[in-house]
């Protein structure tokens, strides 16, 4: 069945920065694989916003500021249980630019999230926190938007919080899992687990561009 987004829809596409694609930092495996296909979805769409990670170079999530810790370890901190990353998406570094051939002339918005120091930010809609809001929701609101479709990187970490997020908050929510990319098989499967439990539509995005691939 075709879906056919109407102005009550965005498109929301998540931290397709050049960190998270080959060659970064942080690289998600095929991470660049999604931009032609977001690209494509973008001309279907009257509502297009953008995620972007944009950390400051002492961010708590950088495993480099703690001692004797790797990446992928994890630290306790005021919020709970921290993973730590490679440094990565450094405020006005190469790293934190979107990926060169990504189209952002559609787009209305960025929103910049992980910015303060102290606190990560996975969800479009919330800092790690979970009560420091990044202002989307009030944002889609203002605009009318009742249902959300995700794409991006990567989908068992900032796309499955944020889709978690949008269905939280009485968004329709849809992921477009061939528009989306992540960093493990198995916590991949298990994010597609529990956002379809939470009631998240996931597609392809055929079933809006009605074209293949």
């Amino acid at each position: 069945m075709r879906l056919n987004p109407t102005e009550t829809d965005v498109l929301l596409i998540i931290d397709v920065q050049n960190d998270f694609c080959p060659g970064g930092s942080l690289a998600v495996d095929g991470g660049d694989d999604v931009v032609p296909v977001i690209n494509r979805l973008q001309d279907h769409f009257d509502n297009i916003v953008l995620t972007q990670d944009w950390h400051p170079t002492d961010h708590t999530s950088f495993a480099s500021g703690h001692a004797k810790k790797k990446p992928f370890e994890s630290v306790t901190v005021a919020y709970g249980d921290q993973t730590l990353w490679p440094d990565h998406c450094i405020q006005g570094t190469p790293g934190a630019d979107f990926h060169p051939d990504l189209n952002r002339d559609q787009a209305q918005l960025t929103i910049r999230k992980g910015f303060r120091a102290a606190v990560d930010s996975y969800s479009a809609f919330f800092e790690n926190d979970r009560t420091t809001p990044t202002g989307l929701t009030g944002y889609l609101r203002e605009r009318g938007i009742d249902r959300v479709f995700l794409t991006g990187l990567a989908t068992d970490v900032c796309v499955r919080f944020s889709a978690m997020d949008a269905r939280n908050h009485g968004f329709d929510t849809v992921l477009i899992l061939d528009g989306c990319r992540g960093l493990d098989e198995k916590t991949v499967n298990e994010a597609l687990t529990a956002m379809k439990e939470a009631g998240v539509r996931v597609i392809e995005s055929f079933a809006v561009t009605g074209l293949a691939g």
